[in-house]
């Protein structure tokens, strides 16, 4: 008997006009640029919610979201956070198609009847919002995370079932 390979989502979210919110894209990026691993699938998805909602739908036994965060650490923090898919509503949250809220996403998956079997967080701790600006491109700190992120997720996805994660956040 063979086993079956796991189906796994690696997600890159963020928007590249603002400069360390694209650090999900730019993880995504590094990894297409890698050899594929069986079963995993890399997107770029941006800002694109409703895509990642779609995509959500489609039977993945592991689902690795790519974010950048603000959690008050020092720049570059990476964090592996496993969310909570209980929102205990049964009602879906308003979503604006338009917009990538990782939260409103996810809440939105779980008051449907398929559901993803697990999911994980990479993030990575973003310069203070009052000295982020609009622009391209990732301050030094949150580019020299780009490679120990992509690292990790190929960790995560070579053993996904591995890799418990407590209920708080893991510093890395």
């Amino acid at each position: 008997m063979t086993e079956r390979t796991p189906r796994i989502l690696v997600a890159g979210l963020g928007n590249i006009f603002l400069g360390d919110d694209a650090f999900g894209v730019e993880v995504a990026r590094r990894l297409l640029r890698r050899p594929v691993r069986g079963g995993m699938r890399v997107v770029d998805f941006g800002i694109a919610g409703i895509d990642l909602i779609y995509a959500l739908q489609e039977g993945y036994d592991l689902v690795i979201l790519v974010d950048a965060v603000a959690r008050g650490g020092p720049p570059g923090t990476l964090y592996l956070i496993q969310p909570d898919m209980q929102t205990g509503d049964d009602d879906p949250p308003a979503f604006d198609p338009h917009d990538m809220d990782p939260a409103k996403v996810l809440a939105w998956v779980a008051s449907m009847p398929q559901t993803v079997a697990r999911v994980l967080l990479v993030a990575c701790e973003v310069t203070p919002p009052d000295e982020r600006t609009v622009a391209e491109g990732l301050s030094q700190a949150v580019g020299e995370a780009v490679e120990p992120a992509a690292a990790l997720i190929e960790r995560l996805a070579a053993q996904p079932a591995a890799h418990e994660t407590a209920a708080e956040p893991q510093r890395l």
